[in-house]
């Protein structure tokens, strides 16, 4: 319950997104959690104003995002990814776009 009422309290000004949290449990049953930013395909269907992504990636588009957008995105993720190129960071946002029937121009 302890981690409930923490983990609200630090995301209470992001209500609606999705907040991802890294929890370490130690023997003495106490905790800590780092929050990370909202999953890329979110930031992307919230970006566009998307409920779902596309049923048919290869087929199907359901939005289109511009390179200043995918290039935020990237600048806003590269904290928490696995990267500290922006170059990496914007092909893996381009990447999961597609994935999605998003189209990147």
């Amino acid at each position: 319950m302890d981690f409930v009422k923490q983990y609200n309290d630090k995301t209470k000004d992001q209500k609606g997104n999705i907040i991802p949290a890294v929890i370490t449990v130690y023997e003495d049953r106490s905790f800590t959690f780092i929050t990370k930013l909202p999953p890329v395909s979110a930031m992307i269907k919230k970006i566009l104003g998307l409920q779902l992504a596309s049923k048919k990636p290869g087929s199907e588009v359901a939005g289109e995002l511009s390179a200043d957008q995918v290039k935020d995105i990237a600048v806003k993720k590269l904290i928490d990814l696995n990267t500290d190129s922006l170059d990496s960071a914007i092909k893996s946002i381009t990447g999961t776009a597609r994935s999605m029937g998003i189209k990147v121009s």
